[in-house]
């Protein structure tokens, strides 16, 4: 039978590989690419967003999520929630609906489609007579009532879709039965809002934009009271109690109108310009909450004055004598109350708002005094500023966790005690088996610690490394301070601030010792900071020294940005991560890779120029290396100035043109073959055209970027302990990658502990590896003598790991873009390899050492390279053998920053931006997942709860 198989079929490692690999995206972890409606069921306590690209998602309890996806990938324009159901109707901007269900199967629940549906008008009617503006999920739970261009009101069944053309309420039959005086002044125009009555469902509110407002009665078909307003209306609200409701106007003013038992038309209560008597922005949306003790909760968006705070998004919130203008920095999709739906309630009792901005989620504690913001546990604003890095550290200990979640406790003392209000559902997800880090990098200097467990990333302390430097803001501003006397009262909410002080301030490389608790952090001036964590705040001098990559070379000038200025004397920390040394690399540029090794104390870092090694016990810098080439000129200007080397190169381009026709004319002057020197122009103008072609296409993030270009760009950097000088004894060691294909290897004597302190590191240059193919190197790697990746430090001083083999020989696995290579050592002599490009023609991306566990035996896993290539390709390759085992496609080819934003996991996991806000997560274990798993319960009806919800106002952008 064995000469039948194909060649290197093993079915026994084919069995094996089912119970270890298995690729599935999982979940989306952050905020939802340009939102476009809300909506909130009271009932089931669950939130519903939509998004431009045609995503439905559903959010309760933490971990409680749900997500759709429409076949049309048109834009969700508003969300309504079936009362007392476990269903929702969503309405498309191409003016379709569509009825979802939560349904349970194999004991957990599901979000799917059951049916579509576009409403028609009869042959030859314009698109306006059937284009929907307003929804009404009825509280019968049979039908929807919907308002249109044309201001007629059609009614839909449910769940069928069927339109009950008799129990139409057009615009005429509107007319007819309105006072003939009202009739002359107002045509109907569209339906802006359809709300039903509280205490009685055979009534409903019909709103106009030209201001008549009808109530009417459903079974009789007729208007029992009409009510017309002076201005150009945008939304309604019934008051609890049915006896009044509120109408909110284009020219920022509210009117209160009461609702008598006779049929008179009453005139209003109350009109209001919150903000006036200047002219104002519309009121786009108002609630009116009433109290126990009397006083209501007016609560309201829009309604600034035009000509001041036109630019603002704000929401209002209003209770006796307090007054507070919520200013949101990002555009307000929707918001709603959260308050009492017990039917024997006597008064709404509000407890939250929940607000949906177009780049966050914003929740405010209305019970609390000051009306403090509650932190989400979920849904959060990732691109706060824009994410530059990011950084996965597995399986947490205890102590670590614990004193980053007090450092973050400290930080949110303002926030609000508030328990999350939108509960609903149950997760029965299993627990997480360990405790996950996510670290984010951002352009404003700061670094984020997320709780990447499981479903839910959860923020759990922020770093900010601005402290240490001198820019233009003041770290003590307090952007939320009030003056007693200003008007409007704005308060400025939320997170998301997109502006850096200074782009330079950007985190680029990352790297946290989860043993130690030492982090370094570096940036985009050549910054690199490390840390230690203190549990209490600090003041204390941070100690500098500069890194000069350029030692020795003579002619280079660096035309990029300056460093960034160093504050004098001490500087006060809070509690966490707290610097203690600044290394400058000079020149300032961008921090391209790092390393840190807390056991010897030991961190290094390279640029686009070189690498150097610093001694964080002793604050020393022990070497740097000069990895740049003659040739490299473009990796002195630095990223500012490319724009202008583009421009000088056109215009040599150019000159030479010039000078070549100049030069050919003179030619043909003196005489000689005329065709030949033709020939030759012709030739030079292609080759110089194609070289302006190049100039821009190499600056492409792609195969070949600019940065693969720097032939000295140190792409990775790596410490072991193995045999480099000889086979009998070993010593630590530091690896250096470049763009070039060369890797640089250096002995280092670190001194024992007793007498650390006394003598210094020295290191000196062993090995220097030039790799044929000259691709970049993006990893490097040790492998013991039984061919296991060598631990991590302190790794086995925890007990954590096994100790190293080192009996056995050792062997360099170096990963270039194009191919794995293996060496032995001392000797580095080629031993094996796997060539990529040249047989699958892509190259590598990213590559990571992971553990993969299987799902039928507790006591079997092994360790394979999991590699991303340019293609968005993952592929699993064994270790030590160098075989592939299995390739995944996981993202497109030309999602180049989602390519270039991917992170895996020690055990088989990854994340990438799908969109500047959010994280794709996913899995290529069978026995490492952590994906929603949750149920939704049918509760009991209670109310109208229906109510509380309201469509979705404005639209978004787009599906990422």
């Amino acid at each position: 039978m064995r000469r039948f198989l194909r060649p290197g079929h093993d079915p026994v490692r084919e069995r094996l590989k089912r119970d270890l690999f298995q690729f599935n995206k999982t979940v989306e972890h952050g905020f939802p690419h340009q939102p476009s409606a809300l909506g909130y069921s009271p009932f089931l306590r669950l939130m519903a967003i939509g998004t431009r690209s045609g995503a439905v998602k559903l959010y309760g309890a933490p971990g409680v999520e749900f997500m759709g996806l429409h076949e049309e990938n048109n834009t969700v324009m508003q969300i309504h929630f079936i009362p007392d159901q476990c269903q929702l109707v969503t309405l498309l901007d191409d003016n379709s609906l569509h009825l979802w269900s939560l349904r349970q199967h194999s004991g957990a629940s599901e979000l799917r489609e059951e049916h579509r549906f576009t409403l028609k008008g009869p042959p030859g009617s314009p698109p306006s007579a059937t284009q929907v503006t307003a929804v009404l999920a009825h509280s019968s739970r049979a039908v929807l009532y919907l308002g249109t261009e044309s201001g007629s009101v059609f009614v839909v069944e449910l769940p069928s879709f069927r339109v009950l053309e008799d129990r139409t309420i057009t615009s005429e039959a509107v007319l007819q039965r309105v006072p003939e005086d009202s009739c002359n002044r107002r045509s109907c125009e569209l339906v802006e809002a359809l709300r039903e009555h509280p205490k009685n469902p055979n009534q409903i509110l019909i709103g106009y934009s030209r201001g008549l407002i009808v109530l009417w009665d459903l079974q009789n078909s007729r208007a029992t009271h009409h009510f017309l307003g002076s201005q150009q209306l945008e939304n309604l609200y019934w008051q609890r109690d049915g006896s009044k409701f509120i109408s909110c106007h284009y020219d920022g003013s509210y009117t209160q109108w009461p609702v008598s038992s006779d049929n008179r038309q009453p005139d209003p209560l109350e009109n209001l310009v919150p903000y006036g008597p200047f002219p104002c922005k519309a009121i786009s949306k108002i609630y009116w909450q009433t109290t126990k003790n009397g006083l209501p909760y007016i609560i309201f968006q829009g309604g600034m004055p035009r000509a001041s705070y036109g630019d603002r998004h704000s929401i209002t919130v209003i209770h006796g004598s307090q007054q507070t203008a919520f200013d949101f920095t990002s555009r307000v999709i929707d918001f709603f109350i959260i308050f009492s739906s017990e039917p024997t309630a006597e008064s709404d009792d509000p407890s939250a708002m929940v607000v949906l901005a177009e780049e966050e989620l914003v929740v405010i504690d209305l019970q609390a005094a000051g009306w403090p913001a509650v932190p989400p546990p979920y849904l959060a604003s990732l691109h706060c500023s824009a994410i530059t890095c990011s950084h996965h550290v597995s399986n947490i200990p205890l102590k670590l966790w614990e004193r980053i979640i007090g450092a973050g406790s400290k930080q949110n003392t303002r926030s609000s005690s508030m328990a999350w209000p939108i509960d609903g559902g149950t997760n029965v997800a299993p627990d997480p088996p360990q405790r996950d880090l996510l670290l984010t990098g951002h352009e404003d200097g700061t670094v984020r610690f997320w709780d990447a467990s499981g479903v839910c990333l959860h923020l759990l302390y922020k770093l900010s490394t601005v402290r240490v430097f001198l820019t233009d803001a003041d770290p003590n501003d307090n952007m939320n301070t009030l003056g007693e006397d200003e008007w409007p009262p704005l308060r400025k909410v939320g997170t998301f601030d997109p502006y850096s002080d200074d782009p330079r301030l950007g985190i680029q490389k990352i790297y946290l010792c989860k043993y130690s608790g030492y982090l370094a952090v570096a940036g985009t001036a050549g910054q690199v900071l490390v840390m230690e964590l203190n549990d209490e705040d600090a003041e204390h001098v941070v100690d500098h020294a500069e890194a000069d990559l350029l030692q020795d070379q003579e002619g280079y000038r660096w035309k990029g940005h300056e460093k960034l200025k160093t504050r004098d004397g001490p500087v006060r920390f809070e509690a966490g991560f707290q610097p203690f040394v600044l290394i400058q690399c000079q020149p300032p540029a961008v921090v391209t890779s790092l390393a840190l090794h807390s056991e010897w104390k030991l961190v290094a870092f390279g640029t686009s120029h070189g690498f150097g090694l610093f001694d964080h016990q002793q604050k020393r810098l022990v070497f740097v290396k000069c990895t740049l080439h003659p040739s490299d000129q473009l990796a002195l200007e630095g990223p500012l100035s490319r724009v202008k080397s583009l421009k000088k190169s056109l215009r040599q381009s150019f000159r030479r043109i010039r000078r070549s026709r100049v030069s050919s004319r003179k030619r043909r002057g003196v005489g000689g073959n005329a065709s030949e020197v033709q020939e030759a122009n012709a030739k030079f103008d292609q080759d110089t055209l194609q070289e302006m072609e190049l100039a821009p296409v190499q600056r492409k993030i792609e195969a070949r970027s600019a940065e693969d270009s720097f032939t000295g760009f140190v792409r990775t950097l790596y410490f072991a302990d193995t045999f480099l000088r000889d086979s009998s004894r070993h010593c630590p060691s530091l690896w250096a990658g470049t763009n070039g294909g060369t890797v640089y290897a250096f002995c280092l004597r670190v001194p024992p502990a007793e007498r650390r302190m006394d003598e210094a590191v020295r290191a000196e240059q062993a090995k220097e590896i030039q790799l044929m193919h000259r691709a970049p190197v993006v990893g490097i790697l040790v492998l013991d003598g039984r061919g296991t990746p060598l631990p991590e430090p302190l790794e086995v001083a925890h007990d954590l790991s096994k100790s190293p083999d080192m009996q056995g020989s050792h062997q360099l696995l170096v990963v270039s873009e194009e191919q794995f290579k293996v060496f032995t050592l001392p000797k580095v002599s080629s031993k094996l390899k796997l060539k990529l490009t040249a047989l699958e023609g892509c190259r590598v991306r990213k590559v990571t050492v992971a553990n993969f566990g299987s799902c039928k035996s507790e006591d079997y896993s092994e360790n394979d390279l999991a590699v991303l290539t340019n293609l968005g390709d993952i592929q699993i390759i064994s270790l030590p053998f160098l075989k592939l085992q299995i390739r995944y496609p996981c993202i497109r080819k030309e999602d180049v920053s989602g390519i270039a934003s991917c992170v895996f996991t020690k055990y088989g996991q990854g994340f990438y931006l799908i969109s500047p806000s959010e994280f794709e997560r996913f899995s290529l274990s069978t026995k490492w997942l952590v994906e929603p798993r949750c149920v939704v319960g049918v509760p009991e009806a209670t109310s109208n709860n229906h109510l509380h919800n309201k469509p979705g106002t404005e639209n978004a952008a787009r599906r990422s």
